[in-house]
C-alpha cells in the first residue's frame, strides 16, 4: 500500500485523494442552483468514489413521508424509475428510518431488497450500498450505488460515501433555501399589490357617502383581487414543488391533437369575451407523445391564456403540432401586440411581466416559468419569438423517444 506522508500524519494516497476530490466537489455543488443538475453530480460522484456500476438518490418528501427515485445514472432508466416511491421495509427505507449506512454484499440475499425496481429497469443489482442523506439532523433523502466494478464495496466505500452524503445533504438544502427564498421574495413583493387595493376599497367602503352601485362596483374588485390572490398562492405552491422535485411526470402514450382540441374547449369562452378566433393546425397521422396529460394540459392552457390576453380584438390564436424527427413541436401563434428583444430575453423569470403588458392585463408572473418546468420535466425545451406589433409565438419541442 502506498502512503503519502504531511508532518506527522499518515494517510493512504486513495484516501487522500478521495478528500481531495470531496472538497472539489462541494465547492462544485454549493456553487450549482439548478436541483436536477445537482442531483446528477452528485450521483456522478458517488460512481467515481466507489468504483460502482450505477448510482441513485432518493429524496424525502417531508410532507407525504415517502422515499421516491430522483436521479439515476442511466439517463434511460431514470425516465422509469423517476417517482417511484420505495417502501418504508425495503433497504433504502431502513437507511432513511435509523438513519445509518447499510452495506449489502449480495442484495437478493437481503429480505429487505426492493425487487420492483430490477424488474422495472432489467438492470440487475448484485452488492449495494447506501448511505443517508443528512443536514442538522434533518432527513434529506438516500444515496445508493450499486455493483462494485471490482470485488465488493468496503467499510473504507462506506465512509467515503458517507462524506459525500454530508455535503449532497447540505447542497440539496442550501438549494431549496435558496428557491424558496427567491419564490418568497417575490412573492410578498407580488402580495403588496392586491392586499394595497383590498386595503384601500375597505377604507372607501366605511364611507357613507358611497352610492349602492359604486359599492357593487368595489365589491366585484374585491372578487377580482381575491381571484388574484388565489392563483398567485396556486402558482406559488405549483412552482415551489416542482423546484424542489416534488413533482412527479408520468409517461402515457397522449394524443397530443385530442388534448389541443379539449384546451381549445376550456379557454373558448374567454377568447370569445376577447373576440380572439381559436384555431389548430395538425395533421392527423402524429403519433403518440409519452408524456403527463395533466401537466401538458397545464402547459398548453397557460400559453393559450397569455395568447388571448395579450392579443388585439379580433385577433387570432394557432395552435400548430407537427413531428420532426424524434421530436414533437407544438408552436402557439397569437397576432398580439409583440415584445421587445429585452422583454423576450427575462420571459421565463419568476414574477416577470412584460412592460408594454403590464396596465392591460394582470396575472401572477409565474404561469411561464412553472410552462418551462413542465417542459423540461419531459426533456424538451422551450422558446419564443416574438416582434413588436406582430405578435408572438412560443414553441414547445418534446421528444418522442424521452
Amino acid at each position: 500500500m502506498e502512503y503519502s506522508m504531511e508532518s506527522d500524519y499518515i494517510l493512504p494516497t486513495r484516501i487522500l485523494e478521495r478528500y481531495q476530490q470531496l472538497v472539489e466537489i462541494s465547492r462544485d455543488m454549493a456553487s450549482t442552483v439548478n436541483l436536477d443538475i445537482l442531483l446528477r453530480r452528485i450521483i456522478q460522484a458517488a460512481v467515481d468514489f466507489t468504483d460502482a456500476g450505477a448510482a441513485s438518490i432518493l429524496l424525502w418528501d417531508q410532507a407525504t413521508e415517502e422515499l421516491s427515485f430522483q436521479a439515476v445514472t442511466n439517463v434511460q432508466i431514470e425516465a422509469s424509475l423517476r417517482g417511484i416511491v420505495v417502501p418504508a421495509e425495503s433497504i433504502g427505507g431502513w437507511v432513511a428510518l435509523h438513519r445509518l449506512p447499510v452495506l449489502v454484499p449480495d442484495a437478493h440475499q437481503d429480505q429487505r431488497f426492493f425487487g420492483k425496481v430490477e424488474q422495472k429497469t432489467d438492470f440487475p443489482t448484485h452488492s449495494l450500498l447506501a448511505v443517508p442523506l443528512l443536514s442538522n439532523d434533518k432527513l434529506i433523502g438516500v444515496l445508493e450505488v450499486i455493483n462494485k466494478r471490482a470485488g465488493t464495496f468496503t467499510l473504507e466505500d462506506q465512509e467515503a460515501l458517507f462524506s459525500l452524503g454530508i455535503q449532497a445533504a447540505l447542497a440539496i438544502e442550501n438549494n431549496r433555501l435558496f428557491e424558496q427564498s427567491d419564490l418568497l421574495t417575490g412573492l410578498v413583493h407580488e402580495l403588496r399589490t392586491p392586499l394595497s387595493s383590498l386595503s384601500t376599497i375597505a377604507y372607501l367602503l366605511q364611507k357613507p357617502e358611497i352610492s349602492q352601485e359604486q359599492r357593487i362596483s368595489l365589491s366585484k374588485t374585491i372578487w377580482d383581487e381575491i381571484e388574484r390572490l388565489n392563483k398567485l398562492a396556486s402558482d406559488f405552491l405549483h412552482l415551489s414543488r416542482m423546484e424542489a422535485g416534488r413533482v412527479v411526470f408520468e409517461r402515457k402514450p397522449l394524443d397530443l391533437v385530442e388534448l389541443l382540441h379539449e384546451c381549445i374547449t376550456v379557454m373558448a369562452p374567454k377568447a370569445a369575451e376577447m373576440g380572439v378566433t381559436l384555431a389548430v393546425d395538425a395533421p392527423a397521422d402524429l403519433p403518440l407523445l409519452p408524456g403527463d396529460g395533466d401537466r401538458l394540459k397545464q402547459l398548453v392552457i397557460n400559453l393559450l391564456s397569455n395568447a388571448i390576453k395579450y392579443n388585439r380584438p379580433n385577433g387570432t390564436v394557432t395552435l400548430r403540432l407537427e413531428a420532426q424527427g424524434d421530436e414533437m413541436l407544438l408552436s402557439v401563434e397569437d397576432t398580439g401586440r409583440g415584445l421587445t428583444g429585452d422583454e423576450v430575453s427575462h420571459l421565463f423569470e419568476k414574477y416577470f411581466r412584460a412592460r408594454s403588458n403590464e396596465k392591460t392585463a394582470s396575472g401572477t408572473g409565474l404561469g411561464l416559468s412553472i410552462c418551462k418546468k413542465i417542459v423540461e420535466g419531459h426533456h424538451g425545451a422551450i422558446s419564443v419569438q416574438s416582434q413588436l406589433n406582430q405578435g408572438t409565438t412560443f414553441i414547445v419541442r418534446l421528444p418522442l423517444n424521452p
